[in-house]
């Protein structure tokens, strides 16, 4: 989640009990909900630093609890040298530590469900984890929030009861997204009709709860005599709508890609004979060429591909034997609606210049290029098209 959602949910929870726990309680909260986030510092080394340890041990257990510490120490320091006369005010460091622990704990909470997800046991382990319900940035949240704080500060009585209302509203939200979302990814049979190729052996396409990644090597590289199979299903949430998706279905051999409202009249219905919403598909070339599991072995290439869920990888080859290959995040392949039938995907419009049929190029941290030399090792490596 954005931080403005993190610190408006702190807020909130300062008008609960919680906000009276101990003097400065407001401020602890606030500081340690916006805590692990401190992870951005990282980007002072660079682009791919950050990529490496976004949401990483700041999101982990023991991030949680040092940050937590971290925050409490800091407002327990700063009440101690303001009021350091005022012996009945002091503050209680333990009901601080408490509440800022909780703070930064909620914080990766509620990170989770994101599209984006959290690397919540780091650093014993690296995987990323989400249930994929909610976008970055939810502005029905947002407004929920901001609203509850807004309507509740005539009086304690406003303030609790607003606070009450907010809280309901705001599992109602999440509850209405989780079950949109299971409806999103069971509508992928419907939506992608014969293009939906069998099951890869092993492969679990739909999973039931959350999503782990990244995989082992073997489970994006084509399996043995080129036999498409289908690896994944995944619906990702938009910012527009709780009941707007973009489908993905993983293949062996690139990504299909449609939107859908789970709303719509068409699938509301049973469906008609014949569909044809298949044409409505976008596809992504996945070409894992041999130059493509080389310049997966690089720095970079290892970064990127530890933090992408659904990587589209392209090669482009050059006379003298060089090569260029392009990694990129399908969840970021663009913003706007898709075009019915477009393809191409984002690293090859990246290299031949975007035609009117192809989408958006993602942000630079979404994509990243490795150049090889004819005898296969790396002259070029950066995150960026």
């Amino acid at each position: 989640m954005d931080n403005v959602t993190h610190s408006l949910f702190a807020l909130t929870l300062a008008r609960t009990p919680l906000g009276r726990a101990s003097r400065g309680a407001t401020a602890a909260l606030v500081l340690a909900s916006n805590a692990p986030d401190i992870d951005i510092v990282s980007t002072a080394t660079g682009a791919t630093k950050y990529l490496d340890w976004h949401r990483g041990p700041t999101h982990g257990p023991l991030g949680v609890v040092g940050l937590g510490l971290l925050a409490a120490g800091l407002v327990w320091a700063v009440l101690r040298l303001a009021g350091r006369h005022e012996r009945g005010r002091r503050s209680s460091f333990a009901a601080l530590a408490g509440v800022s622990i909780l703070g930064a704990f909620l914080h990766v909470v509620m990170d989770l469900p994101t599209s984006y997800g959290a690397r919540l046991l780091s650093p014993f382990d690296w995987h990323w984890f989400t249930t994929d319900w909610m976008p970055i940035l939810d502005i029905y949240l947002v407004v929920t929030l901001g609203a509850g704080l807004y309507f509740g500060r005539g009086s304690d009585a406003a303030r609790r009861r607003n606070v009450v209302i907010v809280l309901l509203l705001m599992i109602a939200n999440y509850g209405v997204r989780a079950a949109a979302h299971h409806r999103a990814v069971a509508l992928a049979p419907r939506l992608f009709g014969p293009t939906l190729p069998k099951p890869c052996e092993g492969a679990t396409p739909q999973r039931a709860a959350v999503a782990r990644w990244p995989r082992d090597t073997s489970a994006i590289l084509p399996p043995p005599g080129g036999v498409r199979c289908l690896i994944e299903i995944a619906a990702i949430p938009t910012f527009a709508s709780p009941f707007a998706w973009r489908v993905i279905a993983q293949t062996s051999s690139s990504y299909e890609l449609q939107d859908v409202n789970v709303l719509s009249r068409r699938f509301l219905a049973p469906a008609p004979e014949p569909e044809v919403l298949w044409r409505l598909s976008s596809r992504y070339p996945n070409q894992w060429t041999p130059a493509a599991v080389t310049a997966a072995s690089s720095q970079v290439g290892q970064v990127f591909l530890g933090f992408s869920r659904f990587p589209s990888a392209r090669s482009f080859g050059e006379p003298s034997g060089a090569a260029t290959v392009q990694f990129s995040d399908v969840r970021f392949s663009g913003t706007g609606p898709l075009r019915p039938g477009s393809g191409g995907g984002v690293a090859g419009a990246a290299g031949r210049g975007r035609g009117r049929g192809s989408p958006p190029a993602p942000p630079s941290i979404f994509t990243a290029t490795i150049r090889l030399d004819a005898h296969g090792r790396v002259i070029d490596q950066r995150l960026g098209p």
